[in-house]
């Protein structure tokens, strides 16, 4: 790249204008271009990048962050040959050859793939729903706009959807699938003043990464819009103006730090001042940063406002509005009941009976910000609705803005969501989401009194680790959405990956090694191996023509017996949302392709005139089994349904409209190619990934752990209350207890503390619960975690807190939590923690929730490990 710089300055030049990279006005406007941009042209490397990275002078990049990463990452490529030519086509392997024993030559598979359409537009516009129609309304729960997207953020929520929209599209339901970006909030005020822009700015910038990294995802959103629109003011304020009307709301009065010069209350971290314990200047208002000590803004000694430390800051009354949740509980509970029926997953049911269970409270739904939909109340003048109120309506005024922009060819928005008779309302998030949307959100809808299409389905994951830790964007560790394309592999590679590894049930961890061997195990040789084998056999055996399917056999029969019923258990996975599931019966059937293939050897068969009809018959059959595949693929991998598509010389699945169409015949079956049809030039779908480029990868995205002074505490541990106690049916000394975590759910451990509480004693109790320790069978009863206790020469007493929140989490004073995954019993007894002057430490520093901190019973101020 570098021996061709004279080239490459002149050409850049005349494809840049305005970036002229000799000067630092130059340099500068590359650098805020390259802000929001993996690559020049967009999210792959394309001559232009080569060209212009060979004009590139690190020196002379230092002072501008973007541009360095941009030439360092393109320093990578070249490095490491992933992408070595400066074209737009991708380099593939050719295929291997076909066996030894076999006498017939397979022509060589091309080295290059053409490049993918667009695979993001919806080609059609759905009905507008009614009687008779099966209409679905798909949402995702709206990413925040200031933070990029990590992988465990896009199969939790957008790429999930996408996979049920996709699939939904091809049974021919009347689909919409609807996402965005949530705007208001305290967060981007913050953000834009620190940016020097305003929100709006900082909101129209971050939408953009958003959408170009969904778009690389190939995610097909009906329409991805923003909650900073009109539409979203009109429809969040009649809802709270219909709740208002029901009185279903209450106003409260609380005090709160006030500036006067900027007009504005202030949250904790806007207020700084002296430390009362040590005279620290510059305290937070949170905590101290040089004694540890955790204060409360009206605690410290001269408090200012952070950001300009000569303003007055004083206390002053504020009111605020709460949704009246404690009227509408019985009409939620009957709902809830009714809707979560064999619909919503085991931990969805857990979370939402969970908070009904423990009675509902009256829940704040305006703040003291400018940011935000205005409060359309008298004396409510300068204050917004807080964003769990308000983001979820976002659905709603997203898909008003959609009806608007298609000059509601699908029917206005009402359509959608005030007609529970025709749509079904299917929702994907993570589980931290679970409660804004079972309870929050649809208590909203309860309160106006009018028939909305509340949730139907609901589809939540757990969380999705990175190798042994959590994702963190301030400290490097993971890959967040614009790095994927980075990398170089492909979108369906990622998007495989991530579905195959949802994690549905409980958490799943990514890792570089099983990255690689999905990629070159179940696609590359699994796969990609049956597909192109297939199609490279036709077009050098059969000049491109596929043959007639001949008398069928056992084996024949048997293989098509085997397929239909594993497509049908991808239609009820699918169906039903078990996703990873469906990924998986995929590469089951390209499995029992391979195995029919070799079973039957073509290759030997064809070289026999007695046996050439037979052969020819055995490649027919595995033809319309790539045909099978390109359709189940579809939903996962768009990308290389449209490459078998493309190499099949067949239609798109889903034709454009106005062509009427009722949805794909998903079935295998010996038609589906027919005979004499004159398939395209094949060539390979995916490439090997080897050690190397995964070592690299893999040290690229490790972090940079040893640059942090916060220590990690990696234990997940939170307050819960016992909810019910009874002896353990097989050990006399073991109770089973049931404890409820809040919003988080509920956990039974097995406890050894009979002889030292009774039943009776034990019910009610606030407790805190290890709840990452791995789970453990006791004599045939499973224990998801441990209450932890203080030992005072064998007399035991619970950890506790006064005033809690149920779920919530402890961490020690000076430490940042970073929980691991799971951990064993004996990697727990290897951490030390006692209790001394009536405090819970850990490396002599308080275990605290929020400011307040743990205690343990009958212990004292004693000194006592925790067991």
């Amino acid at each position: 790249v570098h021996g061709h710089r004279t080239f490459a300055i002149t050409w850049a030049s005349t494809m840049l204008p305005g970036f002229d990279l000799s000067t630092q006005q130059g340099l500068s406007a590359l650098n805020e271009f390259l802000s929001t941009r993996s690559y020049i042209s967009g999210y792959t490397p394309t001559k232009i990048d080569f060209e212009t990275f060979g004009k590139m002078k690190p020196n002379d990049l230092i002072r501008f962050p973007h541009a360095l990463r941009y030439y360092r990452h393109m320093a990578t490529l070249a490095r490491t040959q992933f992408l070595t030519q400066p074209t737009q086509a991708t380099s593939v392997p050719t295929p291997a050859p076909a066996p030894a024993s076999s006498k017939h030559k397979v022509s060589k598979t091309p080295t290059t793939r053409p490049d993918l359409p667009l695979l993001t537009k919806v080609s059609r516009v759905p009905s507008p729903p009614s009687p008779g129609l099966d209409s679905k309304l798909i949402t995702s729960a709206l990413p925040y706009v200031n933070n990029e997207p990590h992988l465990g953020n896009i199969i939790g929520c957008v790429l999930s959807g996408d996979v049920y929209a996709r699939y939904c599209r091809l049974k021919g339901f009347n689909t919409l699938y609807v996402c965005g970006t949530d705007e208001y909030g305290t967060a981007t005020e913050t953000k834009a003043f620190e940016m020097n822009m305003t929100p709006q700015e900082i909101c129209d910038k971050f939408h953009v990464v958003h959408r170009q990294i969904y778009e690389w995802f190939h995610i097909s959103f009906d329409y991805f819009g923003r909650t900073s629109t009109q539409y979203q003011t009109k429809v969040a304020q009649h809802i709270f103006l219909e709740a208002d009307r029901n009185n279903l709301l209450l106003e409260q009065e609380s005090e709160q730090l006030y500036c006067p010069k900027y007009d504005k209350f202030l949250a904790d971290r806007y207020v700084e001042g002296t430390c009362p314990k040590c005279s620290y200047p510059d305290a937070r208002g949170d905590q101290c940063d040089k004694c540890g000590q955790l204060l409360n803004p009206t605690e410290l000694i001269k408090p200012h406002y952070k950001y300009d430390a000569n303003a007055e800051i004083t206390m002053r009354k504020t009111k605020h509005l709460y949704l009246d949740l404690p009227k509408i509980e019985q009409e939620l509970s009957q709902w809830v009941n009714a809707a979560g029926v064999g619909k919503w997953s085991e931990n969805t049911v857990q979370v939402t009976k969970s908070w009904l269970r423990d009675g509902l409270k009256p829940r704040c739904i305006t703040r003291d910000l400018k940011w935000g939909t205005p409060v359309p109340k008298p004396g409510y003048e300068n204050k917004v609705f807080y964003v769990w109120f308000d983001a979820p309506i976002g659905y709603i005024s997203i898909t008003a803005d959609h009806c608007d922009r298609v000059q509601n060819k699908c029917g206005n928005w009402e359509l959608w969501w005030q007609n529970p008779q025709n749509v079904s309302l299917v929702q994907f998030m993570g589980k931290d989401n679970i409660p804004f949307h079972t309870v929050i959100f649809p208590s909203s809808l309860i309160a106006t009194r009018e028939p909305w299409t509340l949730i139907d389905r609901i589809s939540t994951t757990e969380y999705l680790n990175y190798e042994d830790g959590k994702f963190s964007k301030s400290r490097g560790i993971g890959v967040f959405g614009s790095a994927c394309a980075e990398t170089g592999v492909p979108a369906d590679v990622w998007r495989y990956y991530l579905l195959s590894n949802r994690p549905e049930t409980s958490d799943s961890e990514f890792s570089w090694k099983s990255f690689q061997l999905c990629n070159n195990s179940e696609l590359l040789a699994n796969l990609g191996n049956f597909c192109n084998r297939t199609l490279s056999f036709t077009q050098s055996t059969f000049d491109s023509v596929v043959p007639e399917i001949g008398e069928l056999q056992e084996i024949d029969l048997k293989l098509q017996t085997d397929v239909r019923e594993l497509v049908q258990q991808w239609d009820k996975c699918l169906f039903e949302q078990q996703i990873r599931e469906a990924s998986k019966i995929i590469m089951s059937i390209s499995r029992l392709g391979n195995q029919y293939m070799q079973e039957n050897k073509p290759w030997e068969l064809v070289a026999d005139q007695n046996t050439k009809s037979r052969g020819a018959h055995i490649i027919a059959v595995c033809v319309q089994l790539v045909a099978c595949l390109a359709t189940l693929v579809e939903p996962f991998m768009p990308g290389i349904s449209h490459h078998l598509l493309q190499q099949l010389a067949l239609p798109p699945l889903i034709p454009a409209d106005p062509v009427p169409f009722k949805g794909v015949n998903i079935d295998f079956h010996f038609n589906l190619v027919p005979k004499g049809h004159r398939i395209s030039t094949p060539f390979t779908l995916f490439d090997k990934l080897d050690d190397k480029l995964i070592e690299s990868l893999k040290q690229r995205f490790a972090g940079r752990q040893e640059t942090s002074t916060v220590p990690v505490f990696d234990l997940l541990i939170r307050v819960g209350q016992v909810t019910h106690v009874s002896d353990h049916p097989n050990a006399d000394k073991l109770y089973v207890v049931k404890i409820s975590l809040g919003g988080k759910g509920e956990r039974q451990v097995v406890a050894g503390l009979k002889l030292h509480y009774t039943a009776e004693e034990f019910v009610g109790k606030t407790v805190l619960v290890l709840c990452n320790l791995e789970p453990a069978n006791f004599k045939g009863v499973e224990s998801q975690g441990m209450i932890l206790c203080a030992d005072k020469k064998g007399v035991m007493g619970v950890l506790t807190v006064a005033g809690a929140e149920l779920g919530a989490e402890v961490v020690p004073a000076d430490h940042v939590l970073e929980a691991k995954p799971s951990i064993t019993i004996t990697d727990f007894k290897k951490i030390k923690m006692k209790t001394e002057g009536g405090a819970v430490l850990f490396s002599d520093k308080p275990l605290l929730v929020g400011s307040t901190k743990i205690g343990a019973e009958r212990v004292g101020d004693s000194v006592c490990p925790i067991r």
